[in-house]
Formats: structure tokens, C-alpha cells, sequence
């Protein structure tokens, strides 16, 4: 069974730096997309950044220039480096990972969840 285990979460002050790790286990195969969602207080969640297997990004207009994903695809994990940290960036912040079968059919997979709160 897969299973998703986020680590890095915390309070930082507005202007500084956290970075996330998502490690995946129980699947031998590669994840085809790993990423970050979030959701804030009251908000809907929202993707923040995700990295294909062949490292093509896509970030959230929000935190381009700031936020930095990356992926070891030898240890199934992924990274979300975040940088020049604002208020609005607080949530939850949950590791998704994506397997496509040979049918088209994605399968998602979920972490717990990490708490960043940034204070102003």
C-alpha cells in the first residue's frame, strides 16, 4: 500500500524559508507526478507546485520565483523549497503523488499533511 509521510512543516516569520520533504513507500514503480497542494484557512485547496518524472515543473502563479520543487526519484521523494515566505502562503500543505495506468487511469495518492504558518 502506498503511503506518503511529509516532514518540514512549522512557524516561520514572514520573509523566511521552510522546506518540505515527501517521502513515498510501498510502490516499486515511479510516481509519473509528485506535487504540493494546499489549502488555507477558509479556502479551497489548491495546487502549489508539481514535478513530472522527467523533472517538468508547473508552479502556482503565487509562488513562482519563490517556491522550488524537486524530486530524487531513486528514493521516491519530493522537496518543495519555499522562500520569501508570505501570511497568505499559510496552510496546509499536503504531498500528492500520481501513478497513470496503461489505460489512462490515474491514481492519486495522499500525504497527512503539514502545517506552515507564517507570521507577519
Amino acid at each position: 500500500q502506498v503511503q506518503l509521510v511529509e516532514s518540514g512543516g512549522g512557524l516561520v516569520q514572514s520573509g523566511g524559508s521552510l522546506r518540505l520533504s515527501c517521502a513515498a513507500s510501498g510502490t516499486r514503480y515511479r510516481f509519473n507526478a509528485m506535487g504540493w497542494y494546499r489549502q488555507g484557512p477558509g479556502k479551497r485547496r489548491e495546487l502549489v507546485a508539481d514535478i513530472t518524472s522527467d523533472s517538468s515543473t508547473n508552479y502556482a502563479d503565487s509562488v513562482k520565483g519563490r517556491f522550488t520543487i524537486s524530486r530524487d526519484n531513486a528514493k521516491n521523494t519530493v522537496y518543495l523549497q519555499m522562500n520569501s515566505l508570505k501570511p497568505e502562503d499559510t496552510g496546509v500543505y499536503y504531498c500528492n503523488a500520481a501513478q497513470v495506468g496503461s489505460r489512462g487511469i490515474r491514481n492519486d495518492y495522499w500525504g497527512q499533511g503539514a502545517q506552515v504558518t507564517v507570521s507577519s
